[in-house]
């Protein structure tokens, strides 16, 4: 199944009015130590806290009536399943989240407060997907996965497009990569909207199963991660979004955690605005590559905002 930017530019038609058009930021602080003009579009900002929203409202919105009646299934660390909930909830359609049982207890209230069942399962020893598969199937719901899903991505595309069209062409844009459904639908609207423009994805460095794949030309699996970038403790990119990225990628680069905390504590402090470490990745890398970036104009996509309040004190002190 092939995905164009015409997808994007469509589910940008069917979010209007529901998904918030996200500032893009600036600091001078960042502009003074990159030597360079970054643009951060700031989905922190957006409802339920992240760029999820983009796409899981975009794929809900194409239900058809039965797969209204009959529900959506999800499987989600947390943000897709705010996204699922949220968006089910504002189109009439009931949801079932799977959640991993140690997933910010913030994320697992949040999501039962867009009105989301929440099912629990150990991240480390059970299949997520499995589990949703097994739920679609026996209670005929629809199952709408965190990225490898064509309309999911075409919605994720939608916070770049927004970010070319406001700013104009780019020289870098810097963008987290969990599953790669962010990072793909950037790359279709990158291409469209300023060709020229270098596109990085950042995974932790303790899961960099999507630099391994991009190097080796194949999908790497491998185990759940532990990093503090919970958003981005994927196993594997996509079969939907690793061609994509194979083929308008880059590179793919990884931040470590203590690099994720020194930006978390840049926005918080500079900026005054909460990053949750998945979405501190794309500043992290871009810092780290400040030789190239002199003088450039650079896109930095925040990605969400989601982290509970007390760890994100704890990680900062």
């Amino acid at each position: 199944m092939s995905i164009t930017y015409e997808d994007i530019v469509a589910a940008a038609r069917r979010i209007e009015g529901y998904a918030h058009r996200t500032p893009v930021l600036t600091s001078r602080t960042a502009n003074e130590e990159l030597g360079a003009e970054i643009f951060f579009k700031a989905e922190n900002m957006q409802r339920m806290g992240a760029f999820k929203f983009r796409g899981g409202f975009n794929a809900l919105s194409r239900f058809n009536e039965a797969q209204r009646k009959a529900g959506v299934v999800a499987f989600s660390s947390g943000n897709h399943a705010q996204a699922i909930a949220l968006s089910a909830k504002l189109l009439g359609i009931p949801a079932t989240i799977i959640m991993p049982e140690d997933a910010p207890a913030s994320k697992i209230a949040a999501t039962r407060g867009y009105g989301g069942k929440v099912v629990t399962f150990d991240r480390y020893k059970e299949d997520r997907e499995a589990i949703g598969r097994k739920l679609a199937e026996e209670q005929g719901m629809t199952l709408i996965p965190p990225y490898d899903h064509a309309d999911v991505i075409a919605g994720q595309g939608t916070a770049a497009k927004e970010l070319f069209e406001e700013v104009g062409e780019l020289d870098y844009l810097f963008v987290c990569l969990g599953g790669g459904g962010l990072l793909s639908g950037s790359a279709l609207a990158a291409r469209a909207l300023s060709p020229k423009c270098k596109l990085y994805g950042v995974e932790p460095e303790a899961g960099n199963d999507g630099q391994q794949s991009f190097r080796s030309g194949a999908i790497v699996h491998i185990d759940t991660p532990k990093t503090i970038a919970d958003g981005a403790q994927t196993q594997h990119l996509g079969t939907l979004t690793f061609p994509i990225i194979q083929r308008e990628v880059d590179d793919i680069l990884t931040a470590s955690d203590a690099e994720l905390v020194d930006a978390m504590r840049f926005f918080a402090a500079r900026m005054k605005i909460v990053v949750e470490p998945t979405g501190c990745l794309g500043f992290a890398a871009a810092r780290k590559m400040k030789e190239q970036l002199r003088g450039r104009r650079v896109g930095v996509l925040i990605s969400g905002g989601n982290v509970d309040i007390e760890r994100f004190a704890a990680l900062l002190a």
